[in-house]
């Protein structure tokens, strides 16, 4: 299993709608999307390393806090991924969110069963973020299908 590295480790409330999350902005993905605005975190193995450890004791500070882990990247190494989201999961019992320039179809799914959220869809500047009607991109409840893309719009 290899190393997933994170640049930012942030509380967030508007990433996952009704949620407190715990979000990692991972390095490394290979998707490079121009215009995107966290090439910065492009270059792998950049930032610490997200073990399984840091993230217990993450989640074990933040106890009772928070309602969700977002990880921002990192389905390009699945085994670790999924080892992340079972901690958060099945040992801290909170929800769990993928923001992911991929469709669905092209993700790993093994991966899906342990998500509650997803945000998928490559960017395009021309179509904008979640925040515009017009985007490619998509927020969907997993729990349900629903798609929540709508709960982003100004």
């Amino acid at each position: 299993m290899n190393d997933l590295y994170f640049t930012q480790e942030q509380i967030v409330w508007q990433e996952v709608p009704n949620e407190v999350s715990l979000a990692f902005l991972i390095s490394g993905c290979p998707l490079r999307c121009a215009g995107c605005h966290s090439a910065d975190s492009w270059k792998a193995n950049r930032g610490e390393i997200l073990s399984v450890d840091y993230l217990r004791t993450r989640l074990q500070m933040y106890r009772n806090l928070l309602t969700c882990v977002l990880f921002l990247g990192g389905e390009w190494q699945p085994e670790t991924l999924l080892a992340l989201l079972n901690v958060a999961r099945d040992e801290f019992g909170l929800k769990t969110c993928l923001y992911t320039g991929l469709e669905r179809d092209e993700l790993p799914p093994m991966l899906l069963p342990k998500l509650t959220f997803l945000k998928t869809g490559r960017w395009v500047a021309a179509l904008g973020g979640l925040d515009n009607p017009n985007t490619n991109q998509r927020f969907i409840d997993l729990r349900t299908d629903e798609d929540w893309t709508h709960l982003f719009w100004k």
